[in-house]
């Protein structure tokens, strides 16, 4: 076993019916971008009637059609913010929690101490989240999960990665293995992904690699990281 392949990632996920919510953050094979991406999926009725969208330069999470919406508590959210020279990316509203937290000069991982999996029994989904962080035409990146340390929700173990920019590599952390009832929690370190130097290719395997019946929404970012300038696309499947 090779513990430094990489892997391009619709190779990694076409196969898989349901990966959840997915983070992917890296730096182009050229060395000359940040990239991110960050993906929704959906098995139900209520979490398939959703689209990204932007309001006042933050992504969220919105419902197609408001007339269907049940319960929003865990499926409408922020999910892509920025501040000062760091965005964040996550798949909840603890979005929000890191966000206050920076504001008040804390890091990431101080900020999620008062944050855990999301109380959506029995399937106790974890909270990914990811923050990069640009200084002197380069950066750096963090990433997290908090997941229920047993089926029963009992305690929130919390695992923290951090990374330098490396050309080419990214790091793919998503909430679920595959599908299930309940769904099984994502497992070991992030994912070692290819990042291409075109975003549109880029943004062409995730989304064509995710499974066709559950995919929801798909965000991609890239950013020059000489002069700033950012790049992104967005896709719905819901239009």
């Amino acid at each position: 076993m090779n513990i430094y392949a990489v892997s391009n990632i619709k190779e990694l996920i076409k196969d898989n019916p349901y990966v959840g919510r997915g983070i992917v953050i890296g730096k182009t094979s050229d060395g000359k971008k940040a990239a991110f991406a960050y993906f929704i999926m959906g098995r139900s009725e209520n979490s398939r009637n959703r689209i990204f969208a932007f309001k006042d330069n933050v992504l969220y999470t919105e419902p197609f059609d408001a007339s269907k919406v049940k319960d929003p508590s865990l499926i409408i959210y922020a999910a892509v913010r920025d501040i000062d020279n760091k965005m964040i990316v996550t798949n909840g509203d603890q979005t929000d929690t890191i966000y206050e937290g920076l504001k008040e000069g804390k890091c990431m991982k101080c900020s999620l101490k008062s944050r855990a999996f999301e109380p959506d029994f029995p399937n106790l989904t974890p909270r990914i989240s990811g923050v990069l962080k640009f200084e002197e035409k380069d950066f750096s990146y963090e990433m997290s999960i908090l997941k229920s340390a047993d089926e029963n929700g009992t305690a929130c173990n919390r695992y923290y990665f951090e990374y330098d920019a490396l050309p080419g590599l990214g790091h793919f952390i998503h909430t679920y293995v595959t599908d299930g009832n309940p769904i099984p929690t994502f497992q070991g370190e992030p994912e070692r992904i290819v990042i291409p130097d075109d975003i549109d290719e880029f943004t062409n395997d995730i989304w064509t690699g995710l499974n066709e019946n559950n995919k929801i929404s798909l965000y991609v970012r890239y950013v020059d990281l000489e002069t700033k300038e950012v790049t992104s696309r967005l896709l719905n499947k819901n239009k």
